[in-house]
């Protein structure tokens, strides 16, 4: 069994709506009420992304935090409502400024795809959201939205949205 398969396995990792595949390890038993509802102050998840895929761009109301793990490393990119794109790579080479670390503000509409090389087909990250992760607070993003929005970053929108 190869690593990826393996740790799908062992992780008990299911697939994710946004793309890859997902499992929740932690969510507080602390929580908060805001505009948005009951929260729990923090959760966390494991996040594996293989080879052709890619987590589409989406948004939540909330602080994520990504962690690396192994595998490739992860471009992060960021789409802002003053139009700028940010992308920003999650890894383990720092000599070519990749972090071990990577933070999404709250409402930026953001999606994630592996940088491929000969050596990884997958990348295995942790993902940590406060206020904690609640699906009404998570949107997807519809591809024509974006481009009306966004219409100068059209190949990035074409390429992480379904």
């Amino acid at each position: 069994m190869n690593r990826k398969n393996f740790l799908v396995q062992k992780l008990e990792l299911l697939p994710h709506p946004e793309g890859g595949f997902f499992k929740e390890t932690y969510r507080s038993v602390l929580n908060y009420e805001n505009e948005l509802g009951k929260r729990n102050l923090c959760t966390g998840i494991y996040f594996l992304l293989e080879k052709g895929n890619f987590s589409a761009f989406h948004k939540i109301k909330s602080e994520e935090l990504w962690h690396f793990y192994e595998g490739a490393s992860v471009e992060i990119i960021m789409l802002y409502d003053d139009e700028k794109l940010e992308i920003k790579k999650l890894g383990k080479n720092l000599q070519e400024n990749e972090h071990f670390q990577v933070l999404v503000p709250a409402n930026v509409w953001f999606g994630s795809r592996i940088v491929f090389n000969d050596n990884e087909d997958f990348a295995l990250v942790g993902c940590t959201v406060s206020f904690g992760f609640d699906f009404e607070d998570f949107e997807l993003a519809e591809r024509e939205f974006l481009l009306k929005e966004f219409p100068q970053h059209k190949e990035m929108i074409i390429a992480l949205t379904r």
